[in-house]
This record gives C-alpha cells, structure tokens and sequence, in this order.
C-alpha cells in the first residue's frame, strides 16, 4: 500500500510504494507537516497512476536515486531478452491488421490503410518492430508536422497528426507485447488539438438556403437541418424505419464509403421525434421515393453520394447565396442550436442527437445556452434590479417614511448639497 510516511529520528517525510514487485522508499527533505504531506499525497498519487497505466519511469520522478539507475538497467536488460526474430513493421502489419480490422468500420479502414501506405510504412517499414525508438518515433512525428495539410492549410492539423501517431501507438503497443521489448510510445503525450468553434446557420439563413435550394433537394436539406441528423444516417434512412404513428424516425444504420453499417456509436441508435415540417417534407418525398428503399436516393435507389451531394448541391448554392462555405454537418449544429433557442430540455435534445449525456451538448453548444433563457446575465440582472427598486419603493411609501430621520438614506445628491 503506498503511502507517505515520517522518519522518527529526523522528522522528514519519505514515499513508501511498491514497482515491479520491489518496495521502494525515496527520501525527501521536506518536514513531516500537514501541508507536506498534501503536496507529496498528489505526487504518489501520480506515481500510483502510472505504474497501474504502465507509464511509469524512475527517473521521471527520482533521477539521483540508486533505484533509478537499477530500473534502468533491468528495462536494457529487457530491452536485449527482446525476441530476437521479430518482424519488420511492415512484416507484423501484415500479421496483425487481419485480426483487428474484422471491428472497424468502413470509414476507419480506409483511413488507417491510408495512413500506413502515406506515413507509417514509408517510415517504418524495413525497420525490425523491436528496433523502432522512442526518439525515432518523435522524429518521425516532428516531420511530419511540416507537411501541408488538406483544404489550403499549411501544415497538418495535431488532430490529424494525434491520428497518426496513435494508430503507430496500437501497432507498437501489440508488437511490443508479443515480442517483449520496451515499447517506445507508450510516454509520447497528445498534441493539444486547439478547440474549434461550431458554425450553425441562424434561421433567416436556413430560409433561405431552403427558398433557393433545386426543389428536389428541399425536403432533404430540411430533414438535415431541422433532425440534427449526421450525414450518413440521413442518407442510410430507409422508409422501414418511419413510424408514422409515433411521428419518430428511427436512427439505425448510416452510410460510410458507399455501404450501409452499423451507427457510430450504441448511443447513436435513437429515436428522433418528428417535428410538423420534418413530417410534411417527408410525406412530400415519399410521392417521390416512397417505392425504393432508401428514403433519400439516386435514380438507380442507391443512397445518395456524400461528395456528390456536397460539391455539386451544397456548395455552389452557398456561393449563390454568398454564405461563408461551411461544411453539411453543420446543418447538425443548426438543429441543436435552434433546439436551444426555442427553449427544449436539454436532456431531449441529447436524446435526438445521440448524445448519451447532456455533457456534450454543453460543451459544445455552451455558447448558445444563454440565447435562451437569458441574454449574458440580463434575467438575474433585471431580476435583482427589479427586486432592489421595489425594496426601495416599498421603503419610500411607508407611512413614516415622510420627515422621519430616515429620509436621509435616500437622499439624492442634490438634497445633500
């Protein structure tokens, strides 16, 4: 049990805990008080959390210790009893990429397979999996973030770079594991990816994308805006999941890559209640495509194009009606926010979105919040004015109130003078 203990004989505080099955106990020079022992409890509990995660280096936390250097060496030790016959990187891909993909979506796999063939194997892939350090590893990622990034950026993004590296980081975890070698990632921390702000379209603004829209796109761009639906599940939407009676659609496969799967998350499985112009678009669409499967489809009733739909429909009637280009998926935000701006319960409009908690919705819609019910503090701010002024007015028109001595608490300024 680890633990921050005092010495008797000089009255100094010390860490008492066990690694690898070793007690260890690390002097410190700090007295045995209340306010010490806080300070070194979260320390420990830092310590504690990194041996359970496997993070944890002596060094880290004591370099002069004589533990440190022991560690050390059983870890080099380690390191030399690796497998001698481990593969090259391109060689476990190929052993390991058939057990684990079974579970990917269709989206996740081409994405992975595409970061292997541009980054990973170019790199790494003539390289023996026990051989790949960590400055190597670091190296790699630092080069990488020089490279240009899509849609005129200049550089990748750290969420792309973050994708890269941890899809490295699932290969080498599992590599090192079979092979027993130090793994060389497991200390490399995320690139802070900055927080991007939503862009929803105010309503004027959905009027009048829907007013100008080709009419046999208005129904769809209205389900869009007004359900909070992702793109996928608006184009993976089939006439069987419609109940009409309940005025709910039931969100139950979406479309990634041209074929239909399982939604992104359980959470994502739900029902969304159908609002009155969600229920007229779609009984206008089913006199169109009522017959086919797929509530919005081609002409051959195959789910719509996702990069069809957006370069050919969406933004040239952005450039039309000289709107910032901003991507479908914020027709998403645009329903919560206008959700939020009528007043609904928070907790519903997780539920239609698909959000198991409200947590979400907050922090990411945050901003929005206050447009409802309040505008910046403006409700307590008239609330406790109203309630000040009227304590006043209650106070002036009491019977002696009139040329009692308290008349001077309200004087003004110029009774004073």
């Amino acid at each position: 049990m680890s633990s921050i203990r005092g010495r008797r004989d000089n009255g100094l505080l010390f860490f008492d805990f066990r690694y690898k099955d070793q007690r260890c106990r690390e002097q410190t020079m700090l007295p045995d008080t209340k306010t010490n022992r806080k300070k070194l409890q979260k320390v420990l509990d830092k310590i504690d959390a990194d041996i359970t995660l496997g993070t944890f280096k002596y060094s880290n936390y004591f370099p002069n210790s004589k533990r440190a250097a022991q560690f050390e060496a059983e870890d080099a030790q380690a390191q030399n009893a690796a497998d001698p016959n481990s593969p090259t990187f391109s060689e476990f891909v190929e052993i390991w990429k058939p057990e684990v993909e079974i579970g990917w979506r269709n989206s996740t796999r081409a994405g992975n397979e595409s970061i292997l063939q541009r980054y990973l194997l170019p790199e790494f892939g003539d390289k023996k999996v026990s051989d790949i350090s960590k400055a190597e590893v670091l190296s790699f990622r630092a080069a990488i973030a020089k490279l240009p990034g899509r849609n005129g950026n200049d550089t990748l993004s750290p969420k792309t770079i973050n994708l890269i590296v941890g899809f490295l980081t699932m290969i080498l975890t599992e590599a090192a594991d079979r092979y027993q070698f130090i793994n060389p990632v497991q200390n490399i921390k995320r690139l802070k990816n900055p927080r991007k702000d939503i862009e929803p379209f105010t309503l004027e603004e959905v009027q009048k994308i829907l007013a100008h829209v080709r009419s046999d796109y208005r129904d769809y761009f209205t389900v869009r805006f007004f359900t909070g639906m992702r793109t996928g599940e608006v184009h993976g939407l089939k006439w069987s999941r419609l109940d009409w009676d309940a005025r709910q659609i039931l969100v139950r496969e979406t479309v990634q890559q041209g074929r239909v799967e399982y939604t992104k998350t359980d959470g994502s499985q739900r029902e969304i209640d159908m609002s009155s112009l969600v229920e007229r678009a779609l009984r206008t669409q089913f006199a169109v495509t009522g017959k086919q499967q797929y509530v919005f489809s081609s002409r051959d009733g195959n789910p719509l194009d996702t990069n069809n739909v957006t370069n050919r429909i969406w933004y040239p009637l952005l450039r039309y009606l000289d709107l910032p280009l901003r991507r479908p998926y914020n027709c998403r935000h645009t329903a919560a926010t206008l959700w939020l701006a009528s007043g609904e319960n928070p907790e519903w409009i997780a539920r239609q979105m698909g959000h198991t908690t409200t947590e979400m919705l907050f922090r990411v819609y945050s901003r929005y919040v206050p447009n409802l019910t309040r505008r910046d503090g403006s409700a307590f701010d008239n609330f406790v004015t109203s309630a000040m002024n009227g304590g006043v007015d209650a106070q002036v028109n009491r019977p002696d109130y009139h040329g009692s001595a308290n008349k001077s608490t309200f004087a003004t300024q110029e009774d004073r003078t």
